[in-house]
């Protein structure tokens, strides 16, 4: 489908797996890799394919070498693209790389359509080849390199791809994510456990928000591969972990409305409530050695807890566990004087003053909604309000209007990632029943993002005021989340 056209046969190609995550054009292949022959691959054409038959093209990205211009052209209509070289002299040699991992590996993608220019001729192209491998659910990134004639070396653009289930940025961010995706394991590489729940519930409520159904495989795949995992039934030593994948089969049985996933939720909420204590007047553990008391472990408890008696005809008990959640958390100590969040409790039951993490402004958000949709108490989402106008106009969360989690001066390790994605869901949960009171906020970050840290694979880096990092699936997690949030 075009960008033009994004509804365009996407019922067709729902099995289809289309993303791209990113490396940008570097010197050249892989060096220790030794090519593997390619495999043809059919889609709505077969490979190789004349250029001459695309009904559409577009220059998705160049690269210069010693005078010559290295282009990627993309064929949007069918989903394939070709390379081409120009400006240069007969011998010169051009070809495609194909990769099914963003760009991280390319062996059996290497040097396709390889060709060089004709005597008499300053340039010329490769054949037209598939971007990705529907068939297989190959999400696939094309770049397209050339090498000058009697010289070694090598010049590659940056990876990209056709609009395939990338037709707006909610889209292309969506297919980007899935391309970190692993069928084997069916988590996303490059991340952690408690990350992967959050990658997939930010592709579930793209689903949602885009129409795009393209990656509902992922739910039940990484259930099924998964559920033994741990403690079984997607429980953890870490209870916030636990709190994550029950938020994330809440959201999928709200897609799909297959009750395991409320039976696994509920699980796990019964799993966080066994390490509810009187130790600091309530409140849940962080993990099951109970030496801390925390947060975010409590916001997903309330959150969790309300939610399943939203989905549960005649419950009580989880109503009456996210009530006592929320009077416990209010008055804990955790919500300072700025009405911000800090990160927990200390040994002797005060707020130990850990940074504010945008995550903690955000999770308790999406509580509270649930709440007062169980209890119909409207005080609740006023609650909310105060917490989110506080944590959208904090100048220490938000320096020069776009939000900066408190460790992007140094290294926010492998979860601060995470958690600018998780905040922004929150807000959107609570912007939703607000009459749209957050979206000038909300657009503010996406557009931030999307100008100015994004890349040809629309993936996305940590930092979104720019400039981009790097990719790996936590921030693009945290780009989708925003992304679909954000007002379209």
């Amino acid at each position: 489908m075009s960008a033009a056209n994004p509804a365009l046969e996407v019922s067709m190609w729902r099995s289809v797996l289309l993303a791209a995550l990113i490396t940008v054009g570097s010197a050249a292949p892989a060096a220790a890799q030794e090519p593997k022959a390619a495999a043809v691959i059919c889609n709505r054409h077969c490979e190789p394919r004349d250029p001459a038959l695309a009904p559409d093209q577009r220059q998705a990205v160049t690269v210069d070498l010693a005078g010559r211009r290295i282009a990627l052209l993309i064929d949007d209509t069918d989903s394939m693209g070709w390379a081409t070289t120009d400006r240069g002299a007969a011998g010169d040699e051009v070809w495609l790389d194909r990769s099914f991992d963003g760009g991280q590996t390319w062996a059996s993608g290497s040097r396709l359509g390889a060709t060089a220019v004709p005597a008499g001729r300053t340039g010329w192209r490769t054949m037209m080849f598939n971007v990705d491998d529907w068939a297989n659910r190959g999400i696939g990134a094309l770049r397209a390199c050339g090498k000058p004639a009697g010289q070694q070396a090598i010049a590659c653009t940056a990876w990209a791809r056709s609009t395939w289930n990338a037709w707006d940025r909610r889209t292309a961010a969506a297919t980007a994510l899935m391309q970190f995706y692993d069928q084997g394991t069916g988590l996303f590489r490059t991340t952690g456990w408690w990350n992967s729940a959050n990658a997939l519930n930010a592709v579930i409520d793209n689903i949602r928000v885009s129409g795009m159904d393209s990656y509902r495989y992922a739910v039940a795949n990484t259930y099924d591969r998964n559920r033994t995992a741990h403690l079984g039934e997607f429980r953890n030593d870490y209870l916030d972990d636990t709190g994550w994948w029950g938020l994330a089969w809440i959201a999928a049985y709200d897609l799909t409305g297959d009750a395991r996933y409320l039976n696994t939720a509920r699980i796990g909420a019964d799993h966080l409530a066994a390490y509810w204590d009187s130790t600091c007047g309530g409140g849940v553990w962080w993990h099951v050695s109970r030496n801390y008391k925390n947060a975010v472990t409590n916001e997903l408890y309330i959150h969790l807890n309300a939610a399943l008696h939203n989905r549960m005809s005649g419950d009580t008990v989880y109503r009456q566990r996210a009530v006592a959640g929320w009077q416990w958390f209010a008055a804990s100590g955790m919500i300072n004087g700025s009405r911000l969040i800090n990160d927990g409790l200390t040994a002797d039951c005060r707020n130990n003053g850990q940074p504010a993490w945008t995550y903690n402004q955000g999770v308790i958000l999406d509580g509270l909604v649930e709440m007062h949709r169980a209890t119909g108490d409207a005080t609740l989402l006023t609650r909310a309000r105060d917490l989110a106008d506080a944590s959208t106009t904090a100048e220490s969360l938000n320096p020069g209007g776009i939000l900066r989690e408190p460790c992007e001066g140094g290294d926010c390790g492998v979860d601060g990632p995470s958690f600018k994605g998780i905040y922004t869901r929150g807000l959107g949960g609570l912007n939703a029943v607000s009459s749209g009171r957050y979206d000038a906020y909300l657009r503010r970050q996406a557009d931030s993002a999307h100008a100015r840290s994004r890349t040809s694979l629309n993936t996305y880096g940590l930092r979104w005021a720019g400039p981009f990092d790097r990719a790996d699936a936590a921030r693009q997690q945290s780009a989708l989340d925003l992304l679909n949030a954000a007002p379209g």
